[in-house]
C-alpha cells in the first residue's frame, strides 16, 4: 500500500456509517444492531454505558493491560473446513514497503528493492519475533513487473530471494500470503487491456504455482491487490455500479481472479489442486466485493478453497486520513458503526454461508493518539474476529514520515515500536476463541 489514500474507504466510511477463532447458498437474515463495551484487564470492567454517556477518559495501557471487548452483535460461523483454516490464520502482520516496492529506476542491483522503500531487508530474527509475538499469519506483498522480461518471465535472483523470505515464514509454521501487488498498469481491469492483462496474469502465476507447487496449505495466493482502474476520478470510489464503466471494471476483474485461478489449478502438480487462492473484488472494497457484480471464479480445485480477499481502513477520517480526527471510542458509534457496517456486510454476504474472508490489510496511522489506536485496535480486531475473519495488520515500516505511519516494529533493531498495539491486536484476535 503505497498510495496517498484509499479512496474507496473515503466514501464507504462517509456513506455507509477482521477470526481466530458456495455462492448458492441462500441468504441469511440481517444480524441485530451490535453493541459493545469496553473495559481494560484485569481490573474489574465498568458499568455498560447508556447510549448517551459520553466515552471515559483513556487509561494508560501500560497500567491497565490489553483492552477487553464485550460485544453482543449476533454470528454463527459454519463449521467448515475452511472456515476452519481460516480461523487458524487467527492474526497476521504485512511485511510493507519491501518486496512491493517499484519503479525505483535510481537502483542498479535489483535485490536492492526489498529494502528501497523501508529501508530495511526481512531477516530470520523479524520471523522469530513476530512468532514470538503471537503472531501467525504473514503477508508478503510483491510486485514483480521489474522483474520480468519481455516475455513476462521473472527474475531468476529475485524470485530466489522473494522465495527465501517465504520460506523463513514458511519454516516457523506461519501462513503466508503471497500476491501480485503494485503491479496495476499490468492487471488493468480495462476491455482496452484486457488481453494484456490476462496474459500478463496467467504468465506470473504459472511461475508462481511452479515454483512453489510443494509448500504445503499454509502458503496461500492472493490474485491481484486492489485491482482498479488507476488514474482515473472513479479509481477508488465508483458513484453508480451501474454505469458502464463500472460494469466494464467488475467484469474484467472477474475474469482476471478466474485467469489467475485456472493458472494456479492447472500447474497440477503438489498442493496446486488444494491451496486457498485469496480473490478481490474491485480495489479490495467491501462495497464492490459484496455485490452481484462480483462473482467467484469456478474453481476446477477441490471445494471451497476460494477467500474472499478485503482490505479495510476504517473508519476512513481516524484510520487513514492524514488531516482527519484523532479520536476514537468503542463507546461512540459515530466510530464503531463504521466497523460494525462492513463487517456484519462480509458476513452476510459471506462467511454466514460459509464463504471464508481475510482481511488482508488494516489499520490505523500514527497520529500522536495512541490511547485512540489501542481502543480502535481492541475492537476493530475483536468485532472481525467474532464474525469469523482473521485481520492482517499492515505495516509499511514507516514512522514519523510525511506519509503514513503505520510502523509496528522496527525491522532494523526487531524492537517493537507500540508494544502495546501489537499485545492488543493479539489478545483481541485471541479472546473470542475463549
Amino acid at each position: 500500500m503505497k498510495r496517498s489514500a484509499l479512496f474507496c474507504n473515503i466514501i464507504l466510511s462517509a456513506m455507509l456509517l477482521g477470526a481466530c477463532k458456495g455462492p448458492s447458498t441462500p441468504d441469511v437474515e440481517p444480524t441485530p444492531e451490535p453493541t459493545a463495551v469496553v473495559e481494560a484487564t484485569p481490573t474489574e470492567a465498568p458499568a455498560e454505558p447508556t447510549p448517551t454517556e459520553s466515552a471515559p477518559e483513556p487509561t494508560e495501557a501500560e497500567e491497565e493491560g490489553p483492552i477487553s471487548v464485550h460485544f453482543t452483535g449476533s454470528a454463527t460461523i459454519p463449521d467448515t473446513e475452511a472456515m476452519n483454516f481460516t480461523k487458524d490464520m487467527c492474526v497476521g502482520w504485512n511485511l510493507g514497503n519491501s518486496f512491493d516496492a517499484i519503479d525505483c529506476d535510481w537502483l542498479s542491483d535489483e535485490l536492492d528493492y526489498e529494502d528501497a522503500w523501508c529501508q530495511a531487508k526481512a531477516s530470520y530474527e523479524l520471523i522469530s519475533t513476530l512468532k514470538e509475538a503471537g503472531f501467525k499469519t504473514i503477508r508478503i506483498p510483491v510486485s514483480w513487473h521489474n522483474h520480468v522480461d519481455a516475455n513476462n518471465k521473472i527474475s531468476g535472483p529475485w524470485l530466489d530471494r522473494v522465495e527465501e523470505v517465504v520460506k523463513m515464514a514458511y519454516d516457523e509454521g506461519f501462513y503466508v500470503i503471497l500476491n501480485i501487488h503494485h503491479d496495476e498498469e499490468q492487471f488493468y481491469p480495462s476491455y482496452a487491456k484486457l488481453d494484456k492483462s490476462l496474459k500478463y496474469v496467467k504468465d506470473i502465476w504459472k511461475q508462481l504455482a511452479e515454483r512453489f507447487a510443494d509448500y504445503d496449505e499454509h502458503l496461500i495466493f492472493e490474485t491481484m491487490n486492489e485491482p482498479r482502474q488507476v488514474g482515473m476520478d472513479y479509481e477508488w470510489w465508483i458513484n453508480d455500479t451501474s454505469a458502464d464503466y463500472a460494469k466494464e471494471s467488475f467484469d474484467c476483474i472477474n475474469q482476471l481472479n478466474q485467469a489467475a485461478v485456472d493458472a494456479i489449478r492447472g500447474n497440477g502438480k503438489g498442493f496446486n489442486l488444494s491451496r486457498y487462492i485469496m480473490v478481490p473484488g474491485y480495489c479490495a472494497s467491501t462495497y464492490f466485493t459484496a455485490i452481484d457484480d462480483f462473482v467467484l471464479p469456478e474453481d476446477s480445485g477441490e471445494e471451497n478453497r476460494l477467500i474472499i480477499s478485503i482490505h479495510a481502513y476504517t473508519p476512513y477520517e481516524f484510520a487513514l486520513n492524514t488531516s482527519g480526527t484523532t479520536a476514537f471510542s468503542i463507546d461512540k458509534k459515530q466510530g464503531t458503526a463504521d466497523i460494525d457496517d462492513f463487517v456484519r456486510k462480509l458476513y452476510q454476504k459471506f462467511t454466514a454461508k460459509g464463504i471464508p474472508v481475510v482481511l488482508g490489510e488494516w489499520g490505523a496511522l500514527d497520529k500522536d493518539n495512541y490511547d485512540a489506536r489501542l481502543e480502535h485496535a481492541a475492537y476493530f480486531v475483536y468485532v472481525c474476529a467474532h464474525y469469523g475473519i482473521p485481520t492482517v495488520y499492515w505495516d509499511n515500516n514507516a514512522y514519523q514520515t510525511d506519509g503514513e505511519n503505520f510502523q509496528l516494529i522496527d525491522r532494523s533493531t526487531l524492537e517493537w515500536r507500540f508494544p502495546e498495539l501489537k499485545d492488543q491486536i493479539i489478545f483481541s484476535a485471541n479472546e473470542e476463541q475463549k
